[in-house]
Order: C-alpha cells, then sequence, then structure tokens
C-alpha cells in the first residue's frame, strides 16, 4: 500500500479550500461574538466516560478508544464537541447565569455518518446554557441562520421538530423502550411497512400515535398545517400537548420575520438527533447537500454527568460542507492567485520597503525567483521611474 495513502473518509485541507475554510470561520466567529459567545478550545482526547454522556450509546459508538499508557483507563477521540461544552460550563467555568461557548475544531468518527462524509469534519457551534426559556431556542436558530447568510446561501429550509414528544410516549407506554430504535428509524424513513408492526405491538393510544406522525410534516401553521392536525391526532398527554405549544411559539415568532429567506417546515416524525437531545430540535438544509448542514437543539441536563445539570441548547454546522457550499453559491473573496502580488527575489532596500508597506495594507506578497517572475499573469511590483509599484495583472 503506498504510504501517501489516507484512511478511506480522510482528506488532506489543501491551499485553496484551507484558504476559505479560514476566511469563513474568521467570520462566523466574529458573527458569534457579537451575540456574546465567548470561544473556547477543548482537548481532542478525553476520558470515554467524559464523552458519553446521557446515555449516548450513539456517541460511543462513533468513537475512536484507546488505552492512555499514563493512567492505564480508556480514551475517546471527541467525536462531538457539545459533551466538551456541558463539561466545561458545568466544572470550569460555574457561572450561576447564562454562559454562552463557542468553537471551530476537527473531531473524529470510527464511522462516517453517510457516503460522502469525512471521519474528520471540522464543527462549528454554539451552546447556550442556563436558560430553560424559548428565548433561548430561538436564539440559537437565529443564531444558525445568521451563519448561513453569513456564508452567503439565499436558500434555506429549516425542519423543526420536538423530541419531548418521544419522552411522552415512552413515559405513557411500558414496552416503548424495547422498540425505539427500530421505530424511530422507520419513523424517519417514512417507512409504513416497518413502523406498522412494531407500533401494533404497544398499546392503542401509542400504536395511533405513531402511525399519526408519519403524516405530521409540511407547513407548520394555518388550519391544515402540522400543529393543528397534531392537535387533532396525537393523544392529548400533556406532555404532549406542552410539545405543540412550544412548537407553535416558534413558528409564530419573528426570527423568521427577519430571515425570509428561510422556509420553515415541521416533521414530527424526525425525531432522531443525537441520543442526548430531549427537547426542541432542528435541522437545516440548503440546495445542493442532501443532508441536513445544520442540526441543533435541546439537551437539558447533559451537565449532571459533570456535577452540574443546567438548561442547554445549541447547534453544530459541518464547515468544510458550508464552505463548499458557500463557494458554490456566491464565492467569497478572490482565488489564491488572484490575491497574490509578485515581487522579483532581489536584494533591494526600495523593494523590500514597498513590500513591507503591502504586506502592512493586508497585501499578499510573493516573492518569486526571476524566471518565475517573468512569466507570472497576476499583478506584479515593478521598478517604474526609480520608483516599485503594482502594474495590473497582464
Amino acid at each position: 500500500m503506498p504510504a501517501w495513502l489516507l484512511p478511506d473518509h480522510v482528506s488532506d485541507i489543501l491551499p485553496a479550500e484551507a484558504q476559505r475554510l479560514e476566511r469563513l470561520r474568521r467570520r462566523l466567529l466574529d458573527l458569534y461574538a457579537g451575540y456574546g459567545y465567548a470561544l473556547f478550545q477543548p482537548p481532542m482526547l478525553e476520558y470515554v466516560e467524559a464523552l458519553a454522556v446521557q446515555g449516548s450509546k450513539d456517541l460511543d459508538r462513533r468513537s475512536f478508544k484507546m488505552a492512555d499508557p499514563l493512567s492505564g483507563r480508556m480514551l475517546g477521540f471527541r467525536p462531538d464537541i457539545t459533551p466538551q461544552a456541558a463539561r466545561v460550563d458545568a466544572h470550569l467555568l460555574g457561572q450561576s447565569g447564562l454562559s454562552r461557548l463557542c468553537y471551530c475544531a476537527s473531531v473524529v468518527h470510527a464511522w462516517p455518518a453517510g457516503l460522502l462524509s469525512y471521519r474528520e469534519p471540522i464543527q462549528l457551534g454554539c451552546e447556550l446554557f442556563g436558560f430553560e426559556g424559548l428565548q433561548a431556542d430561538l436564539e440559537i436558530q437565529e443564531l444558525a441562520l445568521a451563519s448561513l447568510d453569513a456564508a452567503g446561501i439565499t436558500e434555506v429550509h429549516l425542519s423543526l421538530t420536538d423530541r419531548a414528544l418521544l419522552a411522552a410516549l415512552r413515559e405513557s407506554d411500558t414496552g416503548f423502550s424495547a422498540v425505539e430504535q427500530p421505530v424511530l428509524a422507520a419513523l424517519a424513513a417514512k417507512d409504513v411497512a416497518a413502523l406498522a408492526p412494531l407500533a401494533a405491538s404497544l398499546a392503542p393510544a401509542t400504536n395511533q400515535a405513531l402511525m399519526a406522525l408519519v403524516g405530521l410534516y409540511g407547513p407548520a401553521l394555518g388550519p391544515t398545517g402540522v400543529i393543528a392536525r397534531a392537535r387533532q391526532q396525537l393523544p392529548a398527554l400533556p406532555k404532549i400537548q406542552q410539545s405543540l405549544d412550544r412548537l407553535s411559539a416558534v413558528a409564530e415568532s419573528a426570527v423568521y420575520v427577519r430571515h425570509p429567506q428561510c422556509r420553515l417546515t415541521m416533521d414530527l416524525a424526525d425525531l432522531q438527533g443525537w441520543d442526548y437531545h430531549n427537547g426542541l430540535l432542528f435541522s437545516v438544509y440548503c440546495p445542493g447537500h442532501p443532508d441536513a448542514i445544520v442540526r441543533g437543539g435541546r439537551y437539558d441536563g447533559m451537565g449532571e454527568a459533570f456535577g452540574r445539570a443546567r438548561p442547554a441548547t445549541g447547534f453544530s454546522i459541518e464547515l468544510r460542507v458550508l464552505a463548499e457550499l458557500s463557494a458554490a453559491a456566491s464565492p467569497v473573496g478572490e482565488t489564491h492567485e488572484q490575491q497574490m502580488i509578485a515581487a522579483p527575489w532581489q536584494d533591494d532596500a526600495d523593494l523590500r520597503e514597498a513590500v513591507a508597506h503591502l504586506r502592512a495594507q493586508g497585501r499578499a506578497v510573493v516573492c518569486l525567483p526571476a524566471k518565475d517572475f517573468g512569466a507570472y499573469a497576476g499583478p506584479r511590483l515593478t521598478l517604474v521611474s526609480g520608483l516599485w509599484q503594482v502594474a495590473p495583472a497582464a
């Protein structure tokens, strides 16, 4: 096997892409700072117990593990940064009020999420701790949409649901937990044939609710919207009614008035998320990519594993995918070659001064040997009447 060959679903980030990623990363982290989110940088390695919190078996399956030669304990490469943010909020910051954190770093997956997914995606996101009201959920959704605005993506689709629906059905039917995972998969795929025998094994009210969920997707509001149909078709359990009230309040909020490019729908059958999610969930889709570009939602109580349970909500974006969509929708900046000003590689005090002046202005200047300088087609520093000046591209 060639020494240069990389593992499946792992790739280098070459200069042109790296430059796009860095520009977009800076732009988005500056955006988050404007909302009061503080940047933090967690370690790549943690003890596996810290990474698999709140019953997150799916995170455990995604994790690379190794024995720590120092302690003998098992270490894991982080598959997701949200548990690390919860640990920092609960154990290190110790704030009694709101805590806002943002991040941008690589995660490592033992298995790719999809056929075209990377096993070392760059995860960028925001987490808000300490407030259980809808205002926190709305801020996170607005910030997710603002991220796509900043990336130049003008057409987005946000799908909203609530994991509390699942919890209400689980609490009302003792047999639900045994079939929960295949039920979730069948609901997400709208696979009525697979769902029907699973639902039939449960109580009649649960059976009715699950079969109704398959069809509860589309526009949120109005007399034939998802909310109105859900109130008619789902059991009148208090937690289900509370969930529908929350979904209605979000759909009626001003967030979507401020982001008219976003088409809002609901899909009450799409309840998968990470295992740690336990409330409002949302996914954002963009043309040109088959999977969600943003995923986020509630995960109240995750910090209990670290000694302090807090309300929490957040979102994450796969930065490489966002950069690809951003470049396709509205190229950000110039190409690497267009940015460069060429200068001859020679020992000249005036030339050095001219190069330093351009770089101080934020211009990129590359020094080239005589042969390459003569062949360079972009803008060049040339000597005109004794002064070094930038000549336009040929």
